[in-house]
C-alpha cells in the first residue's frame, strides 16, 4: 500500500522527477518528466535513460552517471548550449538511492527546465541596460540598500560596490541636487509620501550626469518599513531637453532684439496676420491692412514684385519653401531690403493649408557689404600695385598673399611663398626677434608694430626690411591674420656700410702709407747701396774675368730690383682700389671654390680638409682678395706640412659681435713664435727651408685683410701645428 502511494505521489508531483537503476533503465518517473524530457509520451518503464531522454548537456549525462556510482550533485541553475545549438537553462538534483539497507539500488533526479525563466530574467535585463532604468530599494528595518546593475553600471562602480543610504546621497552633486535628494528620502520615511525628481549625479569615475529617481514606500502598519524605486539614466534626453529650451529662449530674445517679424496665412480663407514687428517693418499701421496677400504684395518694389509672387506660388504648391530677398516701398518713398522665409504646412491629404513665416529689415546690413566691397577691391588695388612690399600672414607666420613688390624683394614667385613660412626664409639670427614680434603682433599687445630685419634673397644674398604690421582681427576680436609691409632697405643699408668701410679703410690706409713707405725706402735703399758698390767695383776692376763677374752680379741684382718693385706693385695694388669692389660675399661658396680648385694638390698629399662654416655667413670683401687669401693660407698649411703625418686642415667659422672670425688650424710643421713672431707678417720673411719660399705671399695677405678692414693673428707651436685666426666685418 505504501508503495502504491508513492508510486502515485511520484507520477502527480509538478516537479519533473525520475528513478533510475543502476544500468539506467527507468524505474519510475513523473508525469512532468514525461511531457518536458522525453521523446514521445509512452510508457517508458523498464527503458534506458538516454535512448528515450530529449537532448541532454553532456555535464547532465556525466552526473547521472556518477550518481549510479554513488555520488551526489546539485546544479542550482546553469546555461548550456547543445550540440544542435539549441540553448537552455536547467538545474537539477542528483540523489544515489537505497530501498534496502546498505544496498543500493539506483539514483532519484530532479530536473528543472528553467529556460523561460531565465530569458525573462535576461530580457529584464537587457531591458534594463537599453532603457538604462536600473532598481534599488532600502530596507529601513536593517538600514540595507540594494542596488540592481544597472544601478550600479549608471554610478560607474564594479559589480561587487555594496552600497549604503549614506554612500547613495553622496554621488549626488554637492548643494541643491544632494539637498533635494536629502529632503524627499527624509519626507518619504517621515510623511510616506513617494517621489519622483530628476537630479544630477558625480559618478565613480568623476562623470556628471542626469538621473531620474523614482521611490516608492512601503507601509506596514502604518509604518515605513521599505523604500523600493528605479534609477534611470536621463542625461541624453536631459540636456537636450534643456538645450531645446536654451535655444527657445535665445530664439525669443534673437527675434525681439534683431526686430524679426512673423506671420501667418491661411490659404482657405486668404486671411494674413502679422505680429506688430511685421507693421513696423512694412511701415503699414494696424488699421490700414486689409488682411489679405494683396496687401502684402503691393508693397514690394516693381523691379522685384515678379519674382516676389512666383516664389510664393512655388512655396504654396511645395515646389520649394520661400527663401527671398526683396525690397519694398515705405509710404515716404524710401526703399527697404527685406529678407524672408516661410514652410507650407499641408493637411492629411497632401493639400496646402497654411504658410508661416518671417520677416527682417537687411537694409543695413546690405549697405555694410556694398561698402566692404568697395573697400575690398579698393584695398586688393592697393594691395596689388604698391611699390613696397605687402602680404598677409596667419598666426603661424604662413604666406596667405603676396603681391609683386614683395616677390621681386625676395626673389621668389608668389606660389613659391604661399607654401613657404615667413621664418623659412628669415635670417637665423632675427629668428628669436621674430618670434617674440610674433607674440606681440598675435596676442592683442599693440595694433601697429615695426621690426627691422633679415631675410635670404632666392639668390642666397642678404634682403634688409623693415616690417610693418597691423593684426586684423575675426568677429570675436581675436587676431585671425596680419596685413604686413615690406620695405626694402638693403641698398641704404649697403651704402651705409660701404661709407662705413670707406672711413674704416681710408683711417687704415693712411696709418699703413707711413710703414709702406718705410719699406719702399728700405728695400729700394738696399737695393740701390748694393748696385752702387757693385758700379765702382766694376769701374776700379782691371781684370776682365772679374769685370765679367761683376757684371753678372750688376744684372742680377737688378732682376731683384725688378722683383721688388713688382712686389711693392702687388701692395700699392692692395692698398689702392679696395673700397670700391667690397662686395657681400658668402665664406662657404668661397671655401668650397678654393679646395675644388686645389683638389689634386689636396688628393696627391692625402690631406684631410673638415669645413665647418655656416651657409648663413657673409662678409665684406673684394671676392679677388678673399680668394687669394683664402688659397694662400691652404697652399701654405699643404706646402709646410709635417713629413711625419698626413696634413689634417679644420675650417671654423663664428660671429663675433659685427664680425665673422674665421679659423684654419693645420697638423704642419708649426712656426717658432718665440723667435719669429714679431716678423711672422714682415716682407721677404721665411720659416722653413722651402725652396719656393719668397716671403711675401703673408706679407700680401695681411695687406689685403687690412684693405678690408679686417685683421689676421697666428698662434703655432713647432711640430703640432698652426692656427690662422681671420677676423673681416660681418655682411
Amino acid at each position: 500500500m505504501r508503495t502504491l502511494a508513492v508510486d502515485f505521489l511520484l507520477r502527480e508531483s509538478p516537479n519533473a522527477i525520475a528513478i533510475v537503476d543502476t544500468k539506467l533503465n527507468f524505474i519510475s518517473y513523473s508525469n512532468e518528466w514525461i511531457q518536458k524530457f522525453t521523446l514521445n509520451s509512452n510508457d517508458i518503464t523498464n527503458k534506458h535513460f538516454f535512448d528515450v531522454t530529449v537532448e541532454l548537456p553532456e555535464t547532465l549525462k556525466t552526473a547521472i552517471i556518477n550518481g549510479i556510482k554513488g555520488e551526489k550533485n546539485i546544479n542550482t541553475g546553469e546555461k548550456f548550449t547543445l550540440p544542435s545549438g539549441k540553448t537552455l537553462w536547467l538545474k537539477w538534483k542528483i540523489l544515489p538511492a537505497t530501498f534496502e539497507a546498505n544496498e543500493f539500488d539506483g539514483v532519484i533526479i530532479f530536473l528543472d527546465d528553467i529556460t523561460v525563466y531565465k530569458k525573462e530574467i535576461e530580457l529584464l535585463h537587457k531591458a534594463e541596460e537599453v532603457a538604462r532604468i536600473g532598481c534599488w530599494e532600502l530596507d529601513l528595518n536593517t538600514g540595507l540598500v540594494n542596488w540592481t546593475k544597472t544601478t550600479k553600471d549608471i554610478h560607474e562602480v564594479d559589480e561587487n560596490f555594496k552600497p549604503n543610504l549614506e554612500d547613495g546621497i553622496n554621488f549626488y552633486k554637492e548643494g541643491i541636487h544632494r539637498d533635494n535628494i536629502t529632503h524627499l528620502v527624509s519626507t518619504a520615511i517621515a510623511d510616506l509620501k513617494s517621489f519622483h525628481t530628476e537630479l544630477i549625479i558625480i559618478t565613480a569615475k568623476g562623470n556628471e550626469i542626469w538621473v531620474a529617481a523614482k521611490g516608492e514606500v512601503e507601509i506596514v502598519n502604518g509604518k515605513a518599513i521599505k523604500i523600493v524605486g528605479t534609477f534611470q539614466d536621463i542625461d541624453e534626453r536631459k540636456k537636450i531637453e534643456l538645450a531645446h529650451k536654451e535655444i527657445t529662449e535665445r530664439l525669443k530674445i534673437t527675434n525681439q532684439s534683431a526686430k524679426i517679424g512673423t506671420w501667418d496665412y491661411d490659404l482657405i480663407e486668404d486671411k494674413l496676420v502679422w505680429d506688430n514687428e511685421m507693421y513696423r517693418i512694412f511701415d503699414v499701421k494696424k488699421d490700414q491692412f486689409s488682411g489679405v496677400f494683396e496687401a502684402w504684395s503691393s508693397t514690394i518694389h516693381p523691379n522685384d514684385k515678379e519674382k516676389t509672387v512666383t516664389a510664393t506660388k512655388n512655396a504654396i504648391s511645395g515646389i520649394k519653401d520661400f527663401d527671398e530677398e526683396y525690397r519694398i516701398y515705405h509710404q515716404n518713398g524710401s526703399i527697404r531690403h527685406i529678407k524672408g522665409i516661410s514652410k507650407t504646412i499641408k493637411d492629411f491629404s497632401g493639400n496646402p493649408v497654411k504658410m508661416t513665416g518671417a520677416n527682417w529689415d537687411i537694409t543695413d546690413l546690405r549697405s555694410a557689404e556694398l561698402k566692404l566691397e568697395q573697400n575690398s577691391k579698393l584695398f586688393a588695388e592697393t594691395f596689388e600695385h604698391s611699390a613696397i612690399g605687402m602680404a598677409l600672414v596667419s598666426p603661424e607666420l604662413k604666406w596667405l598673399k603676396v603681391n609683386r613688390s614683395l616677390s621681386k624683394s625676395l626673389g621668389y614667385t608668389e606660389e613659391e611663398l604661399l607654401n613657404m613660412k615667413t621664418t623659412d626664409i628669415t635670417y637665423p639670427d632675427d629668428l628669436t626677434d621674430s618670434e617674440a614680434f610674433k607674440t606681440k603682433v598675435f596676442n592683442n599687445e599693440e595694433n601697429n608694430l615695426q621690426l627691422q630685419k633679415r631675410y635670404f634673397h632666392k639668390n642666397g644674398k642678404i634682403v634688409h626690411a623693415i616690417i610693418g604690421v597691423t593684426p586684423v582681427k575675426d568677429l570675436k576680436g581675436k587676431p585671425s591674420h596680419a596685413i604686413t609691409q615690406f620695405l626694402d632697405i638693403t641698398d641704404s643699408i649697403d651704402s651705409k656700410r660701404r661709407l662705413e668701410t670707406l672711413v674704416d679703410v681710408t683711417k687704415s690706409q693712411n696709418e699703413s702709407l707711413t710703414n709702406f713707405a718705410h719699406i719702399v725706402s728700405h728695400n729700394l735703399r738696399s737695393h740701390s747701396t748694393n748696385m752702387t758698390m757693385l758700379t765702382k767695383f766694376l769701374n776700379k776692376e782691371k781684370d776682365e774675368n772679374e769685370r765679367k763677374n761683376l757684371n753678372k752680379m750688376i744684372t742680377s741684382a737688378t732682376e731683384s730690383l725688378t722683383e721688388t718693385i713688382a712686389h711693392l706693385n702687388d701692395v700699392v695694388q692692395v692698398k689702392t682700389g679696395a673700397l670700391e669692389k667690397l662686395q657681400s660675399i658668402s665664406v662657404l661658396n668661397t671655401i668650397n671654390q678654393i679646395t675644388k680648385s686645389i683638389n689634386g694638390l689636396i688628393e696627391e698629399q692625402k690631406a684631410t680638409i673638415n669645413i665647418d662654416v655656416s651657409k648663413s655667413h657673409f662678409v665684406n670683401a673684394v671676392p679677388a682678395y678673399l680668394e687669394s687669401i683664402f688659397l694662400n693660407v691652404l697652399t701654405n698649411a699643404l706646402k709646410y706640412s709635417s713629413p711625419n703625418r698626413n696634413p689634417s686642415i679644420k675650417i671654423k667659422s663664428i660671429l663675433k659681435k659685427d664680425h665673422v672670425l674665421i679659423t684654419f688650424t693645420d697638423n704642419g710643421q708649426g712656426i717658432d713664435l718665440d723667435r719669429h713672431g714679431d716678423k711672422i707678417f714682415g716682407m721677404y720673411k721665411t720659416f722653413h727651408k722651402h725652396k719656393d719660399a719668397k716671403g711675401i705671399g703673408l706679407f700680401i695677405t695681411k695687406n689685403q685683410i687690412e684693405a678690408m678692414s679686417g685683421s689676421i693673428t697666428i698662434e703655432s707651436i713647432v711640430d703640432v701645428g698652426t692656427t690662422i685666426f681671420i677676423e673681416l666685418k660681418q655682411s
